[in-house]
């Protein structure tokens, strides 16, 4: 969760602080969990998934060796924001790659 979480904030503009006052925590507390310091309880890990509006599964894909969806969801979404050429563009390059 350290790297997805830091990742999530920068794609939804969010600053560490306007995370914790999301989640009801202090900046501090939010840092220590995103340095990997200390294991969250579990409302206050759904607490933030849902401030990112992502899934647990893009927060844990680090750690989770069978979170393939949340893999699956990160490059349906990066590609998803992409315009229509550069998505044909990206799916001709992945069909080669898997033919």
């Amino acid at each position: 969760m350290v790297s997805e979480s830091k990742q999530q904030e920068k794609q939804k503009n969010l600053t560490q602080e306007e995370l914790a006052a999301l989640v009801n925590l202090s900046t501090t507390h939010v840092s220590v969990i995103e340095r990997g310091l200390k294991v969250t309880k579990l409302d206050t890990f759904v607490a933030i998934a849902n401030a990112l509006d992502v899934s647990a599964d893009a927060l844990l894909i680090d750690v989770v060796t069978h979170s393939v969806t949340g893999v699956t969801n990160e490059l349906s979404d990066m590609i998803g924001k992409l315009p229509k050429d550069e998505q044909k563009r990206i799916l001709n390059a992945v069909r080669a790659l898997v033919d």
